[in-house]
């Protein structure tokens, strides 16, 4: 009984690697269950057990390979919850652009092809998922903002954030699709290096708003690491 349990769980499993990688690979409307069954090698009669139809296999497959990406980038970025809020916030830049620039990370693909040519599969689930991530970030920008900062301020520093981040990553795909030009100069030749300039131009943006909202009052620019 426990080795066919065992064998059950595989078989799930495999079907959930396959599904995310067909359905980042042909988004959802193109993938058929027979490619996600032959690239697991499983049956057909798996997928109808384990999850019943092919809209449950694509939302699972999107959560599985989200969930694999958050294992292998934690969102902090392994920096202490005690840790001063620039460093919570470049912690928080570095694994999600790390996380969206690992080319084995198949849940951005799959979004930005249900973005493309919607479902309307992953309207419920990816907030969910997703909000937890947008909270914390939001927590370190008011916490680096001040108290006198808005929550529209708040709100739209975090946007920006995350559109730098975002904006990068679609890029590269795109160019990788060859749909840029050769000497498209958006291209990113070191994630690493361009991690260092979104925490700096956005704390030196957050800044700026918190000497305005505090009427320039003595506020200090923190140390950003090199």
């Amino acid at each position: 009984m426990k080795v066919l349990r065992k064998d059950a769980e595989q078989t799930r499993q495999s079907l959930l690697s396959a599904g995310s990688a067909v359905f980042s690979d042909k988004g959802y409307r193109d993938t058929t269950i027979a490619e996600i069954c032959e690239r697991a090698k499983a049956n057909i009669a798996a997928v109808n057990y384990h999850f019943g139809d092919k809209e449950t296999l694509y939302r699972e497959s999107w959560r599985y390979a989200y969930l694999k990406s958050i294992e292998a980038h934690p969102p902090d970025g392994g920096v202490s919850n005690d840790a001063p809020p620039e460093e919570r916030l470049r912690g928080q830049v570095m694994a999600l652009l790390r996380r969206m620039a690992d080319q084995d990370n198949k849940e951005f693909v799959i979004l930005l092809k249900e973005l493309a040519n919607p479902t309307g599969l992953l309207k419920d689930l990816v907030p969910d998922e997703v909000r937890p991530m947008r909270t914390r970030m939001e927590t370190v920008v008011r916490e680096i903002l001040g108290s006198r900062a808005s929550g529209v301020r708040v709100r739209f520093c975090t946007i920006s954030i995350l559109t730098q981040c975002i904006n990068a990553i679609v890029a590269g795909l795109t160019k990788k699709k060859g749909w840029e030009d050769e000497n498209d100069s958006l291209k990113i030749d070191n994630i690493e290096d361009y991690i260092d300039h979104v925490v700096r131009f956005s704390l030196g943006g957050i800044l700026a708003i918190r000497k305005t909202a505090q009427g320039h009052q003595g506020i200090t620019t923190p140390h950003v690491a090199n």
